[in-house]
């Protein structure tokens, strides 16, 4: 296996998959029933595949290891098995009718939940070796589930507002303007990665731990604003050919894309797309852009995005040379120190949590949007992919794919560990993903 994991007690982690169920059954529920079968992102499946994937998922994890859970419904479990990289060449082309309907869908995961209800606790009481198994499996159907509770809302959010169940979501902080700045970052060291016998669990691209010499630069204090990143738009950004890489120009010209997706334009005023509303621009939110509109404003600004060591050097460094487990220290992340763990629905001001900050003043590294880095996704020595799901990172590693750091407003707290990695390519606009520029 490619890492061992440490097995906490049964009762908590069957408690952590329930809340995670929870969590997703919510999700869904925003969904008005006729809206189930839209497919809100041209690139991604109908909305109804999501219903049916997480369960399947799990179904096909665990049926690997729980021999008692034997197919009953073999042509869902493979239906459901996988999702699609957002660009593969082409878009699908399946109808509405060509999937289950709500019912026969909901009836499959029910009875999914229940089989695998009634072997998990057993099977957790089994051997040494069985129950480190059961422990990684549980992690990952966990972490997963986490992982389409975010990326489902990316789908939702481009839901038209009246196929949606509209919900609150606390008044954030609202913290003076600050001016943008930016912030000196010594010299030091960059720990990326989990060690192997650590026994911590990670995917199989944190592994394996290793250390980059990183010189000192400079970076952004905040990120990037909606605010800084109009006046790249109102001074013709979109359209200096220069700014752009030459397969971003095409992506550019191909789409017609002149401003960030989650602007909508009105006359000459810009709005921002909430989840569940329109509202004017917000100034002093974090831009969302894909990594080919962050690299062309890096490079009207004469500066570039951070790789993923000059990220981590920022976020986790100290002046002493010791490096945190979280930007603002080793504290469990709470509410308080940024925008991440489902609190909120929508980004916040940049300046809004201070409390979060690193050791050298960088304002909000964790939540609130994951960040672009200019690092290609690749595994670091003594990468090995999980046996029981080989294609997880190692079909990414296509020089494609960009590594983002942080997290956004909808990522889980477990997810916020120092060695995750996100990783997109870079002609996909529609994550909550923002950025920081760097310069030497």
């Amino acid at each position: 296996m490619a890492s061992t994991t440490r097995v906490p007690g049964r009762d908590i982690l069957l408690a952590e998959l329930s809340g995670v169920r929870v969590r997703s059954d919510a999700l869904f529920e925003i969904v008005r029933p006729e809206a189930l079968y839209e497919r809100p992102i041209p690139e991604r499946h109908r909305i109804i595949f999501y219903l049916g994937h997480l369960e399947a998922f799990d179904w096909n994890l665990f049926g690997r290891e729980l021999g008692e859970l034997k197919p009953f419904e073999p042509k869902l479990d493979k239906l459901f098995a996988f999702g699609i990289d957002p660009v593969t060449g082409k878009l699908p082309d399946d109808q509405p009718g060509d999937w289950p309907e709500p019912g026969e869908v909901l009836r499959y995961n029910q009875r999914v939940r229940a089989l695998i209800n009634e072997q998990l606790p057993v099977a957790l009481e089994g051997p040494e070796e069985r129950r480190t198994t059961i422990a990684q499996f549980l992690h990952v159907a966990i972490e997963h589930r986490l992982m389409h509770a975010e990326t489902l809302a990316y789908m939702l959010h481009r839901l038209p507002l009246n196929l949606k169940c509209a919900r609150q979501s606390p008044t954030p902080p609202r913290p003076p303007q600050v001016r943008p700045q930016m912030t000196e970052i010594p010299t030091g060291l960059a720990t990326l990665g989990l060690r192997r016998d650590s026994r911590v669990f990670g995917w199989d691209n944190e592994f394996e731990e290793h250390s980059v010499f990183v010189p000192a630069f400079r970076i952004d204090t905040y990120k990037v604003t909606n605010l800084q990143y109009l006046r790249f738009v109102a001074e013709g950004g979109y359209g200096e050919r220069s700014f752009w890489s030459d397969l971003d120009w095409e992506w550019l010209q191909a789409t017609g894309t002149l401003h960030p997706a989650f602007w909508i334009r009105r006359a000459n005023q810009f709005f921002f797309r909430t989840m569940f509303d329109e509202v004017p621009l917000p100034l002093d939110w974090p831009v969302y852009v894909s990594h080919a509109e962050a690299s062309a404003y890096a490079r009207w600004a004469g500066k570039e995005l951070p790789s993923e060591a000059e990220w981590h050097r920022a976020a986790y460094g100290t002046h002493h040379g010791a490096e945190r487990a979280y930007p603002w220290g080793d504290e469990p992340p709470r509410q308080g120190l940024g925008n991440f763990d489902f609190h909120y629905w929508d980004p916040t001001p940049v300046a809004a949590f201070p409390a979060g900050s690193s050791a050298f003043g960088v304002t909000d590294l964790v939540g609130n949007g994951w960040e672009w880095t200019r690092s290609v996704f690749a595994p670091f020595d003594g990468f090995e992919p999980f046996p029981f799901y080989q294609g997880y990172s190692a079909n990414f590693f296509d020089n494609r794919h960009y590594v983002m750091k942080g997290g956004s407003a909808r990522t889980a707290a477990c997810m916020l560990r120092r060695s995750f990695r996100n990783w997109f390519q870079p002609n996909y606009p529609y994550i909550y993903a923002g950025f920081r520029c760097v310069e030497r």
